[in-house]
């Protein structure tokens, strides 16, 4: 499985094209908009949330509810277009024209600078309309349609928040994913914890007072993922450095770690790696989970725990200091609309990244031109490493 997408933030729409998803899996689009959904949702989030109702439209790939084989295109159209058409639009302008908005000061922490360097864009829009976290919308299409494939074959998925701004928010490790994925969405920062989700709630509203933004860190937590996937014999077929590598592809993420993580560094090996245990009911598993579900680039069979670091987002309403690439005198960075924090909504980005990663690590090891028949591998698998 991959995907591409195509799409600028105020541009006509986003498109998201899905190869290799087996045929005859049930899908249809309310599946995909509830993630969609979900994405627009969180305290902190901007005006921009209030604009676009993302509504996703199955344009190829899918007939009569069910996938055909053949690549599945998606498309999420911007309601905010309308008001963007003679800025954003494909038909050529006159050099005098006003109505550019051309960015020529590009925003610390972005992409704007680099980005204009690399290609040769004197005007920042270009870059910034690209490189805008509202490619995520389509990122997180291409991830429901993963969901829907690892549901069917008993493999879930959920994320959440676990820090915002410093305030940690504690959560019982012997809850179930289905328990933990109850009790974050019921939040409106996507926690466990109410007294720390107030106190994220007033960080955030103070950040926005003061013009600022915040971070924090998501957690995605995986249930149901049989053991031996991924592989340790080449670099590149290391799962968990799979999916470390997409969940740095988010935007604003800097950093990721699985199961305790960097503590780990702090610990003896004693206190780090995860003995194996056996039973007739469920076969090896490890008496603890430090490891969060990995070992050798392989899963263990255990749930997968991966955190991401968001750091604030750098769109701020009291801008840092820029250079003008025309005049290069100092000034103020532009501003566009932003969120004054992002974490609850990035949690779900993260939670569809992985989902993404895990399908199209199934769908690499098992036959995957048709569903019942990868199921079946699946299947039969999950029986052969249980009698090993």
């Amino acid at each position: 499985m991959r995907y591409l997408t195509a799409g600028e933030s105020h541009g006509k729409q986003l498109t998201t094209i899905i190869e290799g998803v087996p045929s005859h899996l049930p899908l249809v689009a309310d599946q995909i908009n509830e993630s969609l959904i979900r994405r627009q949702g969180g305290h902190g989030r901007g005006r921009r949330m209030q604009i676009e109702k993302d509504l996703v439209e199955i344009t190829s790939g899918v007939r009569h509810g069910y996938t055909l084989g053949s690549p599945i295109s998606l498309v999420v159209h911007n309601d905010d277009f309308k008001h963007w058409r003679n800025i954003m639009g494909d038909e050529p302008l006159a050099d005098d024209a006003e109505v550019r908005r051309t960015i020529s000061r590009p925003r610390p922490g972005h992409a704007d600078l680099n980005g204009g360097l690399k290609y040769g864009h004197r005007d920042m829009r270009n870059v910034l309309e690209r490189s805008s976290a509202r490619e995520t919308a389509a990122r997180v299409g291409a991830g429901a349609v993963a969901k829907i494939l690892l549901r069917e074959l008993g493999i879930e998925v959920a994320g959440y928040v676990r820090e915002i701004a410093g305030i940690v928010s504690d959560v019982d490790e012997s809850l179930s994913l289905k328990e933990r994925a109850a009790i974050s969405e019921a939040s409106p920062v996507r926690t466990f914890d109410e007294e720390a989700a107030n106190k994220m709630m007033e960080a955030i509203d103070q950040a926005k007072k003061e013009g600022d933004s915040i971070g924090g860190v998501a957690e995605v937590y995986v249930e149901g993922m049989p053991p031996g996937l991924g592989s340790y014999v080449h670099y590149d077929r290391k799962l968990d450095g799979r999916i470390a590598g997409s969940v740095m592809s988010i935007n604003a993420f800097k950093g990721v770690e699985f199961g305790i993580g960097f503590e780990a560094a702090r610990k003896n090996g004693s206190e780090v790696h995860d003995e194996i245990l056996w039973s007739e009911e469920r076969g090896y598993y490890r008496g603890t989970n430090r490891l969060g579900g990995f070992e050798g680039g392989m899963t263990t069979g255990m749930p997968i725990v991966v955190k991401g670091v968001m750091k604030p987002i750098p769109t701020l309403y009291k801008p840092l200091q820029s250079v003008d690439i025309e005049t290069k005198e100092p000034f103020q960075a532009s501003i566009e609309r932003s969120d004054s924090c992002a974490v609850p909504a990035a949690s779900v980005v993260m939670e569809h990244i992985v989902a993404f990663e895990l399908a199209k690590a199934i769908t690499e090891e098992f036959p995957s031109d048709y569903f019942p028949r990868l199921k079946r591998a699946v299947d039969d698998y999950r029986k052969e490493v249980h009698s090993f």
